[in-house]
């Protein structure tokens, strides 16, 4: 009876842990792909961890006073289901993972490959950033605004970076909008988001970069449609 309420308590308590791991409501295109990777990843492995220690605690249990044990007798049967079993899980976990992999706004080069030689950002905001030790420089190519520190998107857009270093290998990293990338010297690297949610949110290098590592970081707002081109008239207004 004891065992039989510990065992209750231990999948009362798994089941709370799975509740609150649940994400919140996801900010951008970027980030609800990869919440829904994890949430399917998370429903899978909770029920083989649960089957694995209540086995582990049965047998501890069953066997505790065991001074005699014998060899495991073979079971070809069980053998065959348990592999057969590990390899469907490996399969699902992998598709999964592909499916994410491929979609545009993680890896923009899957929609350039689809393009069929067409422009796939066509109807793309564009941006240019430009990573340098220790900083960051976004410049809107086509208002010709230019500014540092601080990135303006427009919601419900989608939105390409198209990203340099002027020095060593740096990488952007927005976690609430489901964006990193990293940029090389010598080469232009390509993001992609979609942010749906307007708010203000943080930029990070994630990658080691010097001594003035921690302090690479911007301030990222995403404002509506009416807000952003209101913005971008002043910004224009203020550079002429």
């Amino acid at each position: 009876m004891r065992l039989r309420r510990r065992v209750i308590q231990a999948g009362l308590v798994v089941v709370g842990l799975s509740l609150l791991a649940a994400p919140v409501t996801a900010q951008s295109v970027n980030r609800a792909a990869i919440d829904d990777l994890n949430e399917q990843l998370l429903y899978v492995a909770l029920p083989l961890t649960l089957f694995v220690e209540l086995t582990l605690v049965y047998v501890i249990y069953r066997f505790r006073n065991n001074d005699d044990p014998k060899p495991t007798v073979d079971d070809p049967a069980l053998e065959v289901t348990w592999t057969a079993a590990t390899g469907a899980i490996l399969v699902f976990v992998g598709v999964s993972a592909f499916v994410v992999m491929a979609n545009p706004y993680i890896t923009p080069a899957a929609a350039e490959a689809s393009a069929d030689g067409d422009d796939a950002f066509t109807n793309d905001t564009e941006i240019d950033v430009l990573a340098y030790q220790w900083g960051w420089e976004f410049a809107y190519g086509e208002a010709n605004v230019t500014t540092e520190e601080r990135l303006v998107l427009p919601a419900d857009k989608n939105v390409t970076f198209r990203l340099r270093t002027t020095d060593v290998i740096h990488a952007i990293y927005i976690p609430q909008l489901g964006v990193k990338q990293d940029i090389f010297p010598g080469r232009t690297m390509t993001a992609r988001t979609h942010a749906t949610e307007p708010g203000e949110y943080r930029l990070y290098c994630a990658e080691m970069c010097g001594a003035g590592h921690s302090k690479m970081d911007a301030t990222v707002v995403v404002k509506n449609q009416s807000g952003y081109d209101a913005w971008m008239e002043n910004q224009t207004t203020a550079a002429g």
